[in-house]
C-alpha cells in the first residue's frame, strides 16, 4: 500500500511539472527525480498543504505563489569562497590567463543569490581585471537574481565567509569590500558595476555570447544525465577557443560527448580548458 502511495505521488508530481510547463515555460522534467520529490513534499510540509492536486491548484491559479514554490524547488545553496581551493586555483591557475584578452566576459550560470558572483568580482578586483571585465550573472529564479544584485548577506556568515576568503589567498582586509548595519553585510556596489543580471533557465534556453570563462558550479548535479549532455553542449558553444569551463567537485565532463575538447587545468576543483 506504501509503494502504491508513492507512486501516485510521483505520477502526480509529473503531472504537476508538465503543467508548469505549459503554463509558466519552466522545465523541470530533466531535473533528478529523487530532489525534485524530496523538495516536493517538503514545500508541502511547509505550507501545509495536504495534497500534491490542492498545491497544483495554488500553484496554477496564483503566479506569486508559484514564486514560492520555485524558489523551493531550484536549489540556492551557496556561500562566498565556498571551496577556498577552488578560488585559490582560479586566481592562480585562470586569471593570469585571462589577464592576457584586452576585454574578459565571463559567464556565471545559476549565480542563485550571489556569494559567488561577489567572490568572483572580489577576485578580479584584487588581480586588477574588474574594469576589463563584463560578468552575466543568471539564474533561473527572478527572486535570488534580484537579491543577487542587492549584494546583502546576513553578518552571521561573516566568521565563513572571511575564512574562506583569506584561505583562498585574500590580498587585503575582507572587512574592507562590505559595510555591517542592522545585521546584515552589504557588499560595495562597485564590484558588480561590470555585471549585467538576467534570467536564463539552463534546461532550454539557448547560448547568448562567447565567454572566456563559465562558471557552473554545484548545479548539474541536480539534472539528470540527458539534461547535463544538453547543459555541456550549451557552454561548449559559449566558450571561444581556449577558455574555461568551471564545475563542481562533483561533477564532471568524464561521460560527456564535450570531453575531448577539453583539458584538465587543476582535476581536483575541476577546471577545465578547452582546447585550440
Amino acid at each position: 500500500m506504501k509503494v502504491e502511495k508513492e507512486e501516485f505521488f510521483e505520477q502526480e508530481v509529473e503531472a504537476l511539472i508538465e503543467d508548469i510547463y505549459s503554463q509558466y515555460g519552466y522545465d523541470f522534467s530533466g531535473y533528478a527525480r529523487a530532489s525534485v520529490y524530496r523538495r516536493v513534499k517538503r514545500f508541502l510540509n511547509n505550507k501545509n498543504v495536504s495534497t500534491v492536486a490542492e498545491l497544483k491548484n495554488k500553484v496554477l491559479d496564483d503566479s506569486y505563489y508559484f514564486e514560492s514554490f520555485l524558489q523551493e524547488i531550484t536549489v540556492n545553496v551557496t556561500e562566498m569562497f565556498r571551496d577556498p581551493s577552488f578560488f585559490q586555483s582560479l586566481r592562480n591557475n585562470v586569471l593570469p590567463m585571462l589577464s592576457t584578452y584586452p576585454f574578459i566576459k565571463i559567464w556565471d550560470a545559476g549565480c542563485s543569490t550571489g556569494e559567488e558572483l561577489f567572490s568572483l568580482a572580489i577576485l578580479l578586483q584584487e588581480e586588477g581585471l574588474l574594469d576589463r571585465t563584463k560578468i552575466y550573472a543568471t539564474d533561473i529564479n527572478q527572486k535570488v537574481l534580484k537579491q543577487a544584485k542587492e549584494g546583502i548577506f546576513p553578518t552571521s556568515n561573516i566568521a565563513a565567509y572571511t575564512s574562506g576568503y583569506y584561505a583562498s589567498g585574500g590580498k587585503k582586509e575582507f572587512s574592507s569590500y562590505y559595510l555591517s548595519n542592522y545585521g546584515n553585510m552589504k557588499f560595495d556596489s562597485s564590484l558588480i558595476k561590470n555585471v549585467v543580471f538576467y534570467p536564463h533557465n539552463l534546461a532550454t534556453d539557448s547560448s547568448f555570447n562567447e565567454f572566456h570563462l563559465v562558471l557552473c558550479r554545484n548545479v548539474l548535479i541536480y539534472f539528470n544525465r540527458e539534461l547535463q549532455e544538453k547543459v555541456f553542449k550549451l557552454f561548449d558553444d559559449s566558450l571561444v577557443e581556449l577558455g574555461y569551463l568551471a564545475l563542481g567537485k562533483k561533477e564532471t565532463l568524464a561521460m560527456s560527448q564535450i570531453s575531448r575538447n577539453y583539458n584538465f587545468v587543476d582535476k581536483n576543483n575541476r577546471i577545465y580548458r578547452k582546447a585550440s
